[in-house]
């Protein structure tokens, strides 16, 4: 399945293809006889997913230790900083009937938090399309000391109290129609597009009793995309520009988001069951946890894309891995040997 990743594999049946025309190679990997698509089918629908789940934390751990210190504008923090979000993933109403979504189709979701510190995701939640994102925060285990940047999304003032209790720090996107009292404004710096710094408290009765401590106010305007957004915090300490500026870094969700979609199998799947869907989600997740690992143990300059596609052709190939990113036989042209043909 890991193979089926890496090499972009459209079904089991491509995968088996592929495996048995290198019988010889497969019997040194300790392979004692051909593969099966049964073999391969029948381990999708019966294996526990949690195997991988398992497997791809360990990979996690690894990882989050080697790209400790990698975003130096994270690393000015004490805490650690995380972007929660989630992304629906349509599926075919007639095939997977347990994703519920809507009535004319079907979906997953993946509730999603990374380390923005080599954007490594650190937490996987999948449920079917109708769960609500923010569902998310009653089964995530908040971190201490650590700053959640999430969307409008997340915006339930009684789960982000429980953040708050944890003791840890949110930043998130307020909606224009909640009801706030300002107690008092602090000093703003208009040169860095700071607009108001605010200590608020609510004023909507619910809204009051779901989050009765203070919160922090910051409204800024983007000169880039002449736009105001205004953020909510419960970290008064940071520089209001900084709130601002860690907002913008929870982009890098969406990306991540964006690359497994487009570079791994996670939008067509090999089986139809709750559990081969997250089975082959999970497989795809220690694919990409393994080629960023590689990345750092083998001071690799190429970007994840790069590795993965120059994995794809050599998969089989018993060289040095080192030496298939050497940049100078990446970039080497002997044009002396080559026959002109014209």
């Amino acid at each position: 399945m890991m193979f089926g990743q890496l090499t972009f594999r459209e079904s089991l049946r491509s995968i088996v293809i592929c495996l048995n025309i290198q019988k010889n190679k497969l019997y040194h990997l300790k392979f004692n006889s051909q593969v099966a698509r049964k073999t391969l089918l029948d381990a999708n629908e019966k294996r526990d997913w949690r195997i991988y789940q398992d497997f791809a934390l360990i990979l996690i751990k690894e990882a989050r230790s080697l790209y400790v210190g990698d975003n130096d504008f994270i690393s000015q923090l004490n805490g650690t900083v995380y972007a929660l979000d989630a992304s629906t993933i349509d599926l075919c109403i007639t095939v997977f009937k347990w994703a519920k979504f809507r009535k004319t189709k079907a979906a997953i979701k993946l509730h999603t938090v990374i380390d923005l510190q080599g954007n490594i995701p650190t937490f996987i939640h999948i449920t079917d399309g109708k769960v609500h994102d923010v569902n998310a925060l009653d089964i995530l285990e908040i971190d201490v000391g650590a700053y959640y940047v999430v969307d409008r999304g997340y915006l339930d003032f009684k789960r982000l109290y429980e953040i708050h209790k944890t003791p840890a720090f949110f930043i998130i996107r307020a909606k224009k129609n909640t009801k706030i009292r300002r107690i008092y404004s602090r000093a703003k710096d208009k040169s860095k597009g700071i607009v108001c710094d605010q200590i608020i408290r609510f004023s909507g009765y619910k809204v009051s009793k779901d989050y009765p401590e203070k919160l922090r106010r910051v409204k800024y305007y983007d000169q880039e995309k002449k736009k105001y957004y205004v953020f909510l915090t419960n970290n008064f300490d940071l520089d209001a520009k900084l709130i601002a500026d860690l907002y913008r870094q929870r982009w890098q969700i969406e990306l991540f988001f964006k690359w497994i979609k487009q570079h791994l199998k996670v939008k067509v799947f090999w089986g139809y069951s709750e559990n081969a869907v997250k089975t082959q989600i999970w497989i795809a997740i220690c694919a990409y946890l393994v080629v960023a690992i590689m990345k750092k143990r083998l001071k690799i300059k190429q970007d994840l894309y790069k590795i993965l596609q120059i994995l794809s052709v050599s998969i089989f190939e018993r060289n040095q891995l080192t030496s298939l990113f050497q940049e100078d036989k990446l970039q080497k042209n002997d044009s002396k040997s080559q026959i002109c043909l014209f």
